[in-house]
């Protein structure tokens, strides 16, 4: 999973002003910053958590072993969370900081261990060409199940957030891939469906063909409309405008539906330019949203 967030250092206590001056730098930032207190110390923790395993399955300097090693302690910590007040917050080890947003909003012990387990998808090894079913897991597990997480701050009725989270995470992630393809490769990921790449006719071998290939442009383009139904089908549940603080995600699928209409019309021949999200125009739309509401 990549993500352009500095990381956030793992040998320290989590530190909420080093945490919110890495948020700063991402696209995120314009949604979190309009929302009450609980709310926002709420998603700073989740974002947290998520930059910390982010950061365990993208460190390549390290043996995929250690790696593991990591996250398997965070499984361990999580679940001592949950174990209930009898454990007592020192038992919570490094996922103590989860504790308070973890009760007031009632998020769920299974879709922290799904993000856990997304990560170690990157981990046990590089994830190439995976067939469909695999990519949509792994989408779940490294985006959705963040979704699933944040509804609940954002105060969503359970079964909307659910659905929400389901089709915005997998449109940000997969307009994330077709984004980072080049990047990806360089550390020996390449996250395009074996689908998408057999309809161009493109017999895998390593990254670094790959993406010198000039039919990636047509495997590119059979993704791409996955991801622009999943942004239709989120678009249509915040139209209905549904209970909840609900402008981080309306920014997130206004700006990104509109980050992956740029990459259709560039399209993903060689050589790619990395396209960004536009901060000044999330700062417009996070006033907009908030004005009406």
């Amino acid at each position: 999973m990549t993500s352009s967030a500095a990381p956030v250092a793992q040998d320290a206590p989590f530190d909420t002003g080093a945490l919110q001056a890495a948020v700063s730098r991402s696209s995120f930032y314009a949604g979190m910053r309009v929302l009450p207190a609980a709310e926002r110390e709420a998603m700073f923790a989740i974002y947290g958590f998520c930059r910390l395993v982010d950061d365990i399955a993208d460190d390549q300097q390290a043996p995929r072993a250690e790696r593991g090693g990591l996250l398997d302690g965070w499984r361990r910590d999580i679940a001592a969370l949950y174990r209930g007040e009898d454990a007592g917050p020192e038992s919570y080890g490094q996922a103590a900081f989860l504790a308070e947003a973890v009760r007031r909003f009632a998020l769920e012990e299974a879709d922290f261990i799904a993000v856990i387990d997304g990560m170690r998808m990157d981990v046990d090894a590089d994830i190439r060409w995976p067939d469909y079913a695999t990519f949509d897991l792994y989408c779940d597990r490294v985006a959705s199940a963040v979704g699933r997480l944040s509804v609940n701050v954002f105060g969503m009725e359970r079964a909307e957030g659910v659905a929400l989270a389901h089709h915005l995470g997998r449109a940000l992630q997969i307009t994330n891939i077709l984004r980072d393809i080049d990047e990806d490769a360089g550390i020996g990921r390449v996250y395009l469906p074996k689908e998408a790449l057999a309809e161009a006719g493109i017999k895998p071998t390593t990254p670094e063909a790959l993406i010198a290939d000039p039919r990636l442009d047509a495997a590119a383009r059979w993704l791409a409309p996955r991801a622009q139904a999943h942004f239709a089908e989120a678009a249509a549940i915040l139209a209905a405008r549904p209970k909840g603080l609900l402008v981080a995600p309306r920014l997130m699928e206004v700006a990104y539906a509109r980050l992956l209409r740029q990459m259709v019309a560039r399209g993903w021949a060689a050589p790619r330019a990395r396209v960004k999200v536009s901060k000044w125009r999330l700062a417009l739309s996070a006033l907009r949203f908030t004005l009406l509401g």
